[in-house]
């Protein structure tokens, strides 16, 4: 049984804590990851859910994602969905996420990261995941449009897309900022 840590809206722990499957309580947040992982061709690991799942079976997803553990850090979090779900060991603690997004009841973290993978050395979670490939942006797209792929915005998609090559906001560093050249690279 799983046991997800509450925030406060300024993502602050509150020490309160619930079982997977209750209702977020009115006024505070869990916090979920998703990392996708890109290639050098440019494409993103997918994987298929299992067909039993509860949510969106047998449709096709990003990388990996999943609530964060009571106790966890977004990192720790993300670095044990990602070796649960298809056996890819990456460290994250050096790492911080490329960007969030805010849901009604909480946060999402997602992890962009480059690592050329032979899929066959990866070890699916049997409960979770029944397939994994590479697949490209207009892929993506083209499976969404057909009912294959969860529904994500397509300005999500092609945002995972441009940010794995960027960081930060703007197109060039600021140059009356520390460290200007690396601050958007």
């Amino acid at each position: 049984m799983e046991i997800w840590d509450l925030y406060t809206k300024d993502r602050v722990r509150t020490g309160r804590q619930i079982r997977r499957g209750e209702p977020v309580p009115a006024g505070f947040c869990h916090l979920v990851v998703h990392i996708c992982v890109f290639n050098d061709r440019g494409q993103m690991l997918i994987q298929q859910r299992q067909p039993f799942k509860d949510g969106w079976p047998n449709y096709w997803d990003v990388s990996t994602g999943g609530s964060a553990l009571a106790g966890e850090t977004s990192a720790q979090a993300a670095e044990r969905e990602l070796f649960e779900e298809i056996g890819l060991r990456l460290d994250f603690s050096a790492l911080r996420p490329s960007f969030s997004v805010n849901f009604s009841f909480g946060f999402d973290d997602f992890y962009l990261v480059r690592k050329n993978v032979d899929l066959s050395a990866l070890t699916l979670q049997p409960e979770e995941v029944q397939a994994v490939r590479w697949a490209d942006c207009d892929e993506i797209f083209d499976m969404i449009d057909l009912g294959l792929f969860i529904p994500y915005h397509r300005s999500l998609i092609s945002l995972l897309f441009y940010m794995r090559d960027h960081r930060g906001t703007l197109t060039m560093a600021d140059p009356t900022a520390p460290d200007s050249a690396q601050q958007n690279t």
